[in-house]
């Protein structure tokens, strides 16, 4: 009988020095990833989310999914603010005539960026769900949440805060829209010039357009704002 068992008894004994040894690759897996993190993302300028490289993923370990969760972040958020330049553009107005005559233009322009945030807020809630379940070591987690903080929130944060400037100066704008609509027969609009008879009319007029440019330089200040964020200006 003792001859039968030995060998199993041998195996068994020999399991846990195999498991251990299989083990050993977990501080070295999450050396390369902290030190990848640093030197790749949080040390440098602006947002910027590298490709791994296969040789990457295989050193990385288990951590390679961790990475993952800042990268499909970054997929999706890009891939929610895509239609925004052509989304601008199509809301961008350059006279009173432009206003009273693309109003739908304007509509549809906020009703897509409504959708933008809301896809964009659903990418956000996603990621952080993602990250709040990760399971790391303390040294790790200190640079991956720097890592994490600098390509998941600040972006989505700061495009959260645009889309708001952006959709009031649509909302300006179709005010300017409905007001001439509603008196038109005060209102005269010729190209480029604007024909007002009651003073009243053109005072009230006067203040939403002043409140539309208001905005508008609301509107490039947000813009400037994502411009340093992503470039690290």
């Amino acid at each position: 009988m003792k001859s039968l068992f030995r060998p199993f008894l041998l195996l068994v004994a020999a399991l846990p020095l195999v498991l251990a040894a299989c083990g050993d690759k977990e501080p070295e897996q999450r050396a390369a990833f902290t030190q990848y993190l640093q030197t790749r993302i949080v040390d440098k300028p602006g947002v910027r989310v590298p490709k791994l490289t296969d040789d990457e993923k295989k050193s990385f370990g288990d951590y390679a999914s961790h990475y993952a969760v800042i990268t499909d972040f970054n997929a999706g958020m890009d891939a929610s603010i895509k239609p925004l330049a052509g989304i601008a553009q199509k809301g961008t107005v350059r006279s009173l005539n432009d206003i009273v005559t693309r109003r739908e233009d304007l509509k549809t322009a906020q009703q897509s960026l409504n959708e933008m945030g809301a896809a964009l807020k659903e990418q956000q809630a996603k990621a952080d769900a993602a990250h709040a379940q990760l399971k790391q070591p303390e040294d790790l987690k200190a640079v991956y949440d720097k890592a994490y903080e600098k390509t998941v929130s600040l972006p989505a944060d700061t495009f959260r805060d645009v889309l708001p400037e952006l959709n009031a100066t649509f909302e300006s704008a179709l005010k300017i829209g409905d007001y001439v609509e509603a008196n038109k027969t005060q209102i005269e609009i010729s190209g480029a010039i604007v024909r007002v008879q009651d003073p009243a009319v053109q005072a009230e007029l006067n203040q939403l357009v002043q409140a539309l440019n208001d905005q508008a330089k609301n509107l490039q200040q947000a813009q400037t704002r994502i411009q340093a964020l992503m470039l690290g200006r």
